[in-house]
């Protein structure tokens, strides 16, 4: 099987987790929620600013030690050292976070404006402790191209907590209304996500006895003491990970900062500004659908990228990747924007009057995608320092963006959330610019930027086109309209089979086995 063809195996394996866990997320679970709390977007609100919170914690939970683990754990022959280092040290990190976060519950509710809701921080103190605990063993899972095990476990911890929030939001209330508190609201959903990520970590605690055993066609997983913790190792993988850490941070920043400084600059009292923050949250998740495609391939592309680092085709491979990655993720920025006024059906009502950040949020949502694809030259060649340098002028974007934005977008007339938007559109951008500056100057990969930024400005020239001139034109949901939208997409399909169908099949063709 040629590397490529591997490559887009195990992207449509981890892709079967992420995409059906985000698909159902965003067909189930976001227009279940955003019409049981259609009347009170408050409730929407406070679970879009706590998970953004949470996703700070999870950088300190596991400081990118699983980036660690890849990177000195990639040859099998120390594998089993560097999971037991790693497992070990994560282990030992986490349960004083944990009850550290359980002693403050109180005082970080009060500071978060829920001061009635303790539980809240308790119930995420054991998830992020779960989750932090599940992260090398998943690791693993992935640097052992173990795809399916992968996927199969993200599955069960999705329908365990889509499972769960049916169960606390629609049959107690309707079947067994002596079981149902109504003052809990949005806190069962942090309930059904507390019991899948304790199911998770069940599942994943026997690969916490990790030696590599020599197998005629795999490397299997044996579950004995053998390996060993080495603080030496440790050392090295902490000076490894620590400017990552710095990157994840400004990650993070880039992308749920922007809720924290909506909480903060929207104007109103604290129950308009929740709601506000709630109908952004809400039609976030329709950027989704690029956000699935780009963190499924992130799954999939990281440990291949360094399992192939040694090859002499590397660079070239690489390149061809990008380029790939481009021509799909273009195509499903227009799929999505092309049927818009049926998404729009994915979000309650009195929600969809953010939907004008979707475009916006695709876009920033391709530019990481690729971003994720240039800058995979900083891990390789263990320049992870520039990493965090680009994180941190990304996250510095981030916050200036936001501070900028938000009242430039309230004063001309816009909401205020639209600014955000084109924060984190401005962010990512810049993020891939200067990773593909600084990685033709350390380490040179041919990629095929113009053809990558024309295709992008193609489908957005498409896009203004339809949005317009055309669509004004049509009847709403009227059967000629989805003609016209199925045309254009068939268009840029079209043109791309003319213009670059024989350099893909070439592509395909010679790819390394």
């Amino acid at each position: 099987m040629s590397l490529l063809k591997k490559l887009a195996g195990e992207t449509a394996l981890y892709g079967l987790s992420s995409i059906l866990g985000r698909l159902l997320t965003f067909v189930f679970l976001t227009p279940f929620l955003t019409n049981i709390f259609n009347d009170d977007r408050a409730q929407i609100g406070i679970q879009t600013d706590i998970y953004a919170w949470a996703a700070f914690l999870m950088i300190i939970f596991t400081y990118r030690m699983e980036t660690a683990f890849f990177r000195f754990g990639s040859k099998k022959e120390d594998r089993a050292t560097a999971y037991k280092t790693a497992t070990t040290a994560v282990v030992a990190t986490t349960t004083v976070l944990m009850l550290s976060l359980i002693a403050l519950s109180q005082p970080c509710a009060n500071q978060l404006g829920y001061p009635e809701q303790a539980n809240y921080i308790i119930w995420f103190a054991f998830i992020l402790g779960f989750d932090a605990l599940s992260a090398i063993p998943f690791a693993l899972l992935r640097l052992e191209g173990k795809a399916l095990k992968f996927a199969s476990v993200k599955l069960v911890n999705l329908f365990v907590q889509l499972g769960f929030v049916l169960l606390f939001l629609y049959v107690l209330p309707n079947y067994y209304p002596q079981y149902y508190d109504s003052d809990m609201g949005i806190g069962y959903v942090f309930i059904a996500n507390l019991l899948a990520s304790g199911v998770t970590f069940l599942l994943l605690l026997p690969t916490y006895w990790y030696k590599v055993v020599e197998d005629e066609e795999e490397r299997m997983i044996d579950q004995t003491f053998a390996a060993v913790f080495d603080k030496q190792l440790l050392k090295k993988m902490l000076l490894y990970s620590m400017p990552l850490v710095l990157a994840g941070f400004a990650g993070i920043i880039n992308e749920v900062l922007d809720r924290i400084l909506l909480k903060a600059h929207l104007p109103g009292d604290p129950d308009m500004v929740l709601q506000q923050l709630g109908v952004y949250g809400a039609c976030y998740k329709i950027a989704i659908f690029m956000n699935l495609f780009t963190q499924a391939f992130n799954y999939a592309a990281e440990p291949f990228f360094f399992r192939n680092a040694d090859k002499k085709f590397a660079k070239k491979l690489y390149a061809d990747i990008a380029y790939l990655f481009a021509l799909v993720g273009t195509f499903g920025f227009l799929s999505i924007m092309m049927f818009m006024d049926i998404v729009q059906y994915f979000v309650g009502s009195n929600y969809r009057e953010g939907l004008i950040i979707v475009p916006v949020l695709l876009l920033a949502n391709l530019c990481l995608g690729l971003y994720y694809n240039v800058a995979i030259w900083f891990k390789l060649s263990n320049q992870t320092k520039y990493g965090a340098l680009i994180a941190v002028i990304g996250a510095f974007i981030t916050i200036v963006g936001n501070i900028l934005l938000i009242p430039f977008f309230i004063r001309a007339g816009y909401p205020g959330y639209l600014g955000s938007a084109w924060a984190t559109l401005f962010c990512y951008a810049f993020m891939l610019f200067i990773a593909y500056l600084l990685g033709q100057k350390h380490y040179p990969v041919p990629y095929r930027i113009g053809r990558i930024v024309f295709y992008i400005c193609f489908v957005v020239f498409l896009y203004l086109s339809y949005s317009y001139f055309v669509k004004p034109q049509l009847l709403v949901n009227s059967v000629f309209s989805y003609v016209v939208s199925v045309s254009i997409l068939g268009m840029y399909i079209g043109f791309i089979f003319v213009i670059e169908g024989k350099r893909i099949r070439e592509i395909l063709k010679n790819s390394p086995n």
